[in-house]
């Protein structure tokens, strides 16, 4: 099965991969600026988006999947951009693919295991799954609340929230496999060797993401990796200061 995937522009590969709970439009506002001067795959992973389910969640199978719609697609090497989950999954193919890889770039994220962090969000989103005399979105907001005092990511969180065949409200995401797969999630990726590729790492000076402590592992598995700063934002960097990062970003893949 291949993942969902949009394309823009034209020029060298570009290929972009969400974070967790999210899809191909959250980085749509970097597919748009990177789209005037490359070609920009945008996918959806496994379980998110319009991608297909499957039980399996680990950044190894999350990896060959980018790599098998590269195949699909006739990319045989890519730059890549990752936020988030999908740093991971950037660094992850580096690892399996170092040769398809052009140039990364890691948004707000290690290489590292982290501890679990989203125990709130995961509760607030099987409440909504559970309830079954949902009527709207301002609903499911509220009775997210309860859980994830943050507007801003149950605004996120929603993007994701549709109507089944049946009129009922469900998440887009699969969520029992994403609770069951959570530590996987978390862990670190599956480092076989340092990879050479040049890779950049940006960072939310507001974020606890990339710490000082991480560096050592960033450097053991990315030898080449230089770091950027983005003052004012946090994880959602591109989202809070999205000229400094499209700028960044387009700066290190000329």
């Amino acid at each position: 099965m291949l993942l969902n995937y949009s394309q823009t522009g034209q020029g060298p590969n570009v290929v972009l991969i969400h974070g967790l709970f999210g899809s191909l439009d959250n980085l749509n506002i970097i597919a748009k600026a990177l789209s005037e001067h490359f070609t920009v795959t945008n996918v959806d992973l496994r379980n998110h988006g319009h991608s297909f389910h499957d039980d399996a969640m680990d950044y190894p199978t999350m990896a060959n999947d980018i790599l098998a719609l590269m195949d699909h697609l006739g990319i045989t090497d890519t730059h890549l951009v990752g936020h988030s989950m999908g740093g991971k999954v950037a660094m992850q193919v580096a690892m399996l693919a170092e040769q398809r890889v052009n140039r990364l770039v890691v948004l707000d994220i290690s290489p590292v295991a982290y501890h679990a962090r989203h125990e709130a969000i995961i509760h607030g989103l099987n409440a909504v799954s559970k309830s079954p005399q949902l009527n709207s979105r301002s609903e499911a907001d509220k009775l997210m609340a309860q859980d994830i005092d943050e507007p801003g990511v149950r605004q996120f969180l929603l993007k994701s929230l549709t109507k089944n065949s049946e009129s009922r409200f469900t998440w887009r995401f699969n969520l029992a496999v994403i609770a069951a797969n959570y530590n996987k999630i978390t862990s670190n990726i599956n480092e076989t060797h340092s990879c050479l590729c040049d890779t950049l790492f940006i960072k939310g000076n507001n974020s606890d993401y990339i710490l000082p402590e991480h560096k050592s592992a960033i450097l053991r598995c990315f030898p080449k990796a230089k770091a950027k700063v983005i003052n004012g934002a946090g994880h959602w960097l591109h989202a809070e200061k999205p000229q400094a990062v499209n700028r960044s970003i387009i700066d290190f893949l000329q």
